[in-house]
């Protein structure tokens, strides 16, 4: 589920823009420590999980604005803006290790209510709380793309962003409140699974970030919930892989497994062939 709430933000970047994002493990890493940062200024955890995901969805916003507009008003190839990602999560990245070095730093528990025994089974109270909160991420994000205004200027975006335009949207607000939404999900990923392994360093977003954009593909980038079902696939396998294979296979599986779908099935699990009128 961990890999599942991240996984989330890509696709809804990449559901509006056909952008992959390759700066939101980067942006996951970044509420993290925001979240550390007013925690040890004694907020409270729930007012500091607030104001960072408040901080991190303007952050997306301000990536969008700053490198990402200026190269879509010059109407810049494709390439150019997915590389501009990648530098800004460099970026990102440097700047949290200067403000903040770069030891990892303990993050404190919360909604840790101990194990709870089903049988010979046992789950940790965070797990349950994860899983909890990526489906409501999940639902409430649905419900704003499929049944609000904004959610079908949205989509009318996604479509045709020049028609969108001709029909009265602000084609850039939309995007950027996508970019927030994104940043926003981001930050509910970084508090709940810092909370969990009780850590958080400047590169814990690489790695978990290329992993999570594998759950992405597999369930289908661009569709909120395959990122959910591609989440629990790469983790539950990643698991089998540490158990059967040992840890040091671990990392590769979430990567042999977006090999497999690539070649398999490009779209994902549950993707589909876009149909263009030329």
């Amino acid at each position: 589920m961990a890999y599942a709430l991240i996984a989330v933000g890509y696709s809804l970047v990449f559901g509006i823009l056909r952008l992959i994002n390759f700066s939101h493990g980067a942006i996951y890493a970044f509420s993290a420590h925001m979240a550390l940062l007013f925690i040890s200024m004694q907020f409270g955890i729930i007012p500091a999980i607030i104001l960072s995901i408040l901080l991190t969805g303007l952050l997306g916003v301000f990536i969008d604005k700053t490198a990402l507009e200026p190269l879509r008003k010059k109407n810049s190839i494709p390439m150019a803006t997915l590389i501009t990602t990648i530098g800004m999560s460099n970026i990102i990245q440097n700047l949290l290790m200067i403000f903040f070095n770069t030891e990892r730093k303990p993050f404190p528990a919360f909604f840790d209510f101990g194990m709870l025994k089903f049988g010979s089974l046992q789950i940790n109270s965070t797990q349950i709380v994860m899983c909890v909160v990526s489906l409501i991420l999940l639902v409430l994000l649905t419900l704003i793309i499929n049944k609000t205004k904004l959610g079908l200027a949205m989509r009318g975006t996604e479509q045709n962003s020049k028609a969108a335009c001709l029909m009265g949207i602000n084609t850039n607000f939309v995007i950027s409140f996508t970019f927030f939404l994104g940043g926003a999900s981001a930050a509910i990923a970084g508090a709940l699974i810092s909370g969990y392994y009780q850590i958080v360093y400047p590169g814990m977003g690489f790695m978990v970030g290329l992993k999570a954009f594998a759950a992405a593909v597999l369930g289908g980038i661009g569709i909120l919930y395959g990122s959910v079902v591609g989440g629990l696939v790469v983790g539950v396998s990643e698991s089998f892989a540490a158990t059967f294979l040992g840890s040091s296979y671990r990392d590769s599986v979430a990567f042999i497994i977006l090999i497999l779908v690539l070649i398999i099935r490009p779209t994902g699990l549950f993707g589909k062939k876009d149909i263009k009128k030329v």
